[in-house]
């Protein structure tokens, strides 16, 4: 696919060096280019893991400051990166989607070959930072990497309705990134943060996929709610979404508040999803569904670090 002929035609004039743009133009555009909000969202449970592994392995985190320096700067690169090249790849239907219209791949701002280059450079950029964690930290990134850029964007999201699921993997390994760099992967704890955040991404993607259902139809994207409907969607996600109640009790040793909180934003979330049956307005509730899943894992990743500060 010629992806600098194809936006060449799509916005014939309109490609501009970076150095002709305003600062608040570029700031703009790299904003929406490196998708800050999900790149905070994924960065998050990175240091949730981090942060976990010093409590549970007893180890003080002034004596690891530089690792997790590393750590973190790397992570975000790589992460940063993969979301640089999504952009890259997409850029035919994100032409389409009014949510992703005004991407600088698509307004031509920033040209799709500097675009590319950026996101190969701070993939490899990050991959050198956490190279100087741990191997196993290392691994986690490329699993993440590889799944959200191969499997997920160049493979399954235009074909198969799985590719929800496929692409939860890459977010789901993040805390693993923070864990593994401290100590071995293959605890309990680490891997009901995977599951967490793997379980998780599934009610909230389809949430998004139901506000957004025709700008997905009209750009080809096998989402769920385009190919089986919005009943079927709303069936999965409850299922998704109770799938979520136990897991907190495996880290019970998080305390009672934790528990608590945990049981209560779950049980919230079920008769949230339960209501979505007896929507009259679809969009809206898929709306209150996306902004509980936003604000869901972002205070129970929180709480994980107050409950053991």
């Amino acid at each position: 696919m010629n992806k600098e002929g194809m936006v060449s035609s799509h916005n014939a004039g309109k490609a501009v060096s970076v150095s002709e743009h305003s600062m608040p133009s570029l700031v703009t555009d790299l904003k929406s280019l490196l998708k800050l909000n999900v790149l905070i969202a994924n960065v998050l449970p990175v240091f949730t893991g981090f942060w976990l592994a010093l409590y549970f392995t007893g180890v003080s985190f002034s004596a690891h400051w530089a690792l997790f320096f590393l750590t973190m700067l790397g992570s975000t690169f790589v992460m940063a990166g993969a979301l640089v090249i999504n952009n890259w790849y997409d850029v035919d239907i994100d032409t389409i989607m009014d949510r992703t219209k005004n991407r600088p791949t698509v307004t031509g701002h920033i040209s799709l070959r500097t675009v590319l280059i950026l996101g190969f450079s701070l993939s490899i950029l990050g991959f050198i930072f956490l190279f100087f964690t741990t191997i196993e930290a290392t691994v986690y990134a490329f699993i993440g990497w590889f799944t959200y850029v191969v499997l997920y964007t160049m493979w399954s999201k235009r074909k198969y309705t799985l590719n929800t699921v496929i692409g939860s993997v890459s977010g789901a390994v993040s805390p693993l990134i923070g864990w593994t760099a401290i100590t071995s992967g293959f605890q309990l704890v680490p891997i009901v943060l995977f599951m967490i955040l793997f379980i998780f991404q599934m009610p909230h993607t389809f949430a998004i996929a139901i506000r957004k259902h025709d700008e997905y139809k009209a750009a080809g994207v096998a989402m769920l709610p385009v190919v089986y409907g919005f009943e079927m969607t709303k069936r999965q996600i409850l299922v998704y979404v109770a799938c979520l109640l136990p897991l907190p009790f495996f880290i019970g040793v998080l305390g009672t508040t934790f528990l608590v909180i945990a049981t209560l934003l779950n049980v919230g979330w079920i008769v949230l999803s339960i209501n979505g049956f007896f929507a009259k307005d679809d969009e809206k509730w898929a709306r209150w569904m996306f902004l509980y899943s936003v604000n869901y894992i972002a205070i129970l990743f929180i709480l994980m670090v107050l409950v053991t500060f």
